[in-house]
């Protein structure tokens, strides 16, 4: 049987798992016992694996996280910021945006609240989720402009229809009358359609005088706040005072997650 044919034909079918398969088998002496049946189901188990990393990867670049090395098994759980780690443990099986939960993260600035959020968008990513990222001031910025160009409705298509979409450094701005409706249209969109997680150096508490109007901030925060769950930060800047990048030290501790989430308490604080 002439081996280079099968491997090119598996390669111009796009095959590319079982291609290398195929290739490392014909390099082992222990594939030759190996009865064709087990061989079709080795070929394959590469070939499933190759395409979920593949698909991995391509959300992990469509999502474009800020930090997009970060990783639940990397967090520093020694750091004095006041990480709730069985919470973070708990998020970081992804339940809670199967579940169509919010997240709010809150906390001085430097004490990693980026970074953490975009390690539990990258296990979203593992675990089969769409993630977009956006730093809020961006955000805003961009939509703005959408309004005049006319890409308005694929951004909000955008914004909308991923599982976890986080807004990176919300506030302290306070909102403009265009930046409340367009929030307030894509909250009310993603309620109970998807996740959403929001960074903020400002307490949850200060966000009703951000917003600004009454009625706008009532509706947008009812449908932030009341099903969402909360990391509370505190403490000094993780950041390193030459390069002004947070610290990330790898820990490796056992950060075997729970299978469960529990539910907060209305109002209490993570």
């Amino acid at each position: 049987m002439l081996n280079h044919p099968t491997i090119d034909q598996l390669r111009a079918l796009r095959l590319d798992g079982m291609a290398d398969a195929f290739v490392e088998l014909q390099s082992q002496d222990a594939a030759r016992d190996l009865a064709p049946a087990e061989w079709l189901a080795l070929l394959l188990d590469r070939e499933t694996a190759n395409r979920g990393t593949q698909r991995f990867k391509s959300r992990l670049r469509n999502a474009k996280l800020r930090h997009d090395q970060a990783s639940i098994e990397d967090v520093d759980y020694r750091s004095p910021r006041k990480l709730d780690k069985a919470l973070f443990q708990q998020l970081a099986t992804s339940r809670w945006i199967a579940d169509k939960r919010n997240l709010l993260v809150t906390g001085p600035c430097g004490v990693g609240k980026s970074w953490l959020s975009c390690a539990l968008a990258q296990k979203a990513c593992r675990d089969g989720y769409t993630v977009h990222y956006a730093r809020a001031p961006r955000l805003f910025t961009d939509l703005e402009l959408a309004h005049g160009d006319g890409r308005f409705a694929r951004l909000f298509r955008t914004l909308t229809k991923a599982d976890l979409l986080i807004l990176d450094d919300w506030g302290p701005d306070r909102l403009s009358a265009s930046q409340r409706r367009d929030l307030m249209e894509i909250v009310e969109d993603r309620y109970g359609a998807g996740a959403t997680l929001i960074t903020s150096q400002l307490p949850v508490e200060a966000w009703h005088e951000v917003i600004g109007e009454p009625t706008f901030a009532d509706a947008i925060l009812d449908r932030l706040v009341h099903n969402a769950y909360r990391l509370a930060l505190d403490g000094p800047s993780m950041r390193d005072p030459k390069t002004g990048k947070t610290q990330t030290a790898v820990t490796h501790t056992d950060a075997s997650p729970a299978t469960t989430l529990t539910k907060p308490a209305k109002g209490a604080k993570k």
